[in-house]
């Protein structure tokens, strides 16, 4: 397969004898109409964004972040963020986790509730008075807020703030998805996209978009610092001993994490198969312990707590979201059990072999079926197309099918390396270009770390990108 695309920088990576070629491509500058030249008059940036969920959060704290560094002039944040976003000077409007719902039928009982946070929402939007609207992946809620701004700014004959979203909609996962990318362009200004092939086909539906790396390799990059500041080392090695020292677990026992997801509902309907899925497996582990890092959401952690009361193995807890502590509980597991997304990535960036689980609500599972065009949910599976790491979803997701996947990703040694081996292919894959050939140029950072990242490279575009008209 060749993934091609028409841009400046491209970086070459062969898997299995074939060769990927992707580009990362930034508009060029316009004196008169990009956003640092917009903002001059004012003195200051004013960035409106909006996140509804834990790994949004992560991501948009990190744009953020990049953002202060690279404008010229001060920002205020306002919207929608958790902790994270935050820590980097955001005031929201609401707790991001009023808005964390995902699925179709799922969706349904929350609809009054989500309807009056989007009016709420757009009406902060309004009376900031954003240079630059920002929305976070959580494509529901941030299509119709970037719609209902996009028409109200048009009622009142205003010119509207540059609209991106960061994490382009999985379209490529749907049938019919690649025409609906034309509908974006009537609120969407610029797509800043997270996988190599989504720059080209947005491109050649009349969308803006931009490449700029999967966030993921973001953690590798600061969580290696000090180790390698000239390149992104694609692996991180956590400290396995001074985990298990720290929580008392016996040097022979086997570790299993366990990733039940960041959203309540998805917890909830996880949570109970992974408990019965340790049921089965505790005889066959006498020391079997489990890990279970705690997404960065109240209402996931109260319910946690709650059900650890009845947890058949002896468990060990991480609050806080701590990226180092995660990846030393990851270092010092056999194996893990995931839900689909991110946690996925992060497993790969540790090289634990995972197993991937998914449910949801019977209507939606049919949906699904109905609509997608792949037949694989993690990631490192859609990009090489083969099934390298087991999933069970839907009605296969029981605890019965789960026990016995655990049970040879633990113990089928020709697996766990076919895991292992296969994630450095992965990772390269979502790496942005070369910055050398790339006609991004980005002054050095103070720290030595590589100024060249995801997050710095979204900011740029938001910065410095031509508003399409």
């Amino acid at each position: 397969m060749m993934l091609r695309a028409i841009g400046i920088g491209r970086v070459e990576s062969k898997f299995s004898g074939r060769s990927l070629r992707f580009s990362c491509r930034v508009l060029s500058v316009s004196s008169s109409k990009a956003v640092v030249d917009v903002t001059t008059k004012d003195g200051e940036l004013r960035v409106f964004t909006v996140s509804g969920e834990v790994s949004g959060d992560a991501i948009a704290s990190r744009l953020m972040a990049s953002l202060k560094k690279l404008s010229p002039f001060p920002i205020r944040f306002f919207g929608v963020g958790g902790s994270l976003m935050a820590n980097e000077g955001l005031k929201s409007i609401f707790p991001m986790e009023d808005i964390a719902v995902m699925g179709i039928w799922e969706l349904l009982p929350h609809l009054n509730k989500m309807r009056l946070k989007l009016k709420e929402a757009t009406e902060a939007a309004l009376l900031f008075q954003p240079h630059v609207v920002v929305t976070i992946d959580s494509k529901g809620f941030s299509f119709r807020l970037l719609r209902q701004l996009r028409a109200r700014y048009g009622e009142r004959g205003l010119h509207s703030p540059v609209h991106f979203h960061y994490v382009a909609p999985s379209f490529w996962a749907w049938k019919g998805g690649e025409a609906r990318l034309k509908n974006l362009r009537e609120f969407v200004d610029h797509l800043l996209c997270i996988l190599p092939f989504e720059e080209e086909v947005c491109r050649s539906h009349g969308l803006a978009a931009t490449y700029v790396g999967h966030p993921i390799l973001e953690d590798a990059l600061y969580l290696n610092m000090g180790k390698n500041n000239t390149t992104i080392n694609l692996r991180v090695q956590g400290d396995c001993d001074s985990f298990r020292s720290k929580y008392g677990i016996p040097s022979g026992a086997t570790v299993i994490t366990l990733l039940p997801g960041s959203r309540l509902q998805e917890v909830k309907r996880m949570f109970p198969i992974f408990s019965s899925t340790m049921e089965l497996l505790k005889d066959s582990f006498p020391d079997l312990t489990t890990v279970i890092p705690v997404a960065l959401n109240q209402h996931v952690e109260n319910y946690i707590q709650k059900a650890m009361k009845r947890w058949p193995v002896s468990a060990v807890l991480i609050h806080g979201g701590s990226p180092q502590l995660k990846y030393d509980a990851f270092s010092a597991s056999t194996a893990a059990l995931t839900t689909s997304g991110t946690a996925v990535l992060e497993l790969q960036l540790a090289r634990l072999p995972c197993v991937v689980a998914y449910r949801a609500h019977f209507l939606t599972e049919w949906f699904i079926r109905w609509k997608a065009k792949i037949q694989y949910i993690s990631l490192p599976n859609i990009l090489l197309n083969s099934a390298v790491i087991p999933e069970a979803l839907f009605q296969d997701c029981t605890p019965k099918n789960l026990a016995a996947l655990l049970m040879e990703t633990i113990h089928n040694k020709g697996l766990r390396e076919k895991q292992i081996i296969t994630a450095e292919n992965v990772l390269g894959l979502l790496c942005p270009s070369d910055p050398n050939k790339s006609n991004i140029r980005l002054q050095e950072s103070r720290s030595g770390l590589p100024n060249y990242t995801p997050s710095m490279i979204a900011a740029h575009t938001i910065l410095y990108s031509v508003k399409q008209q």
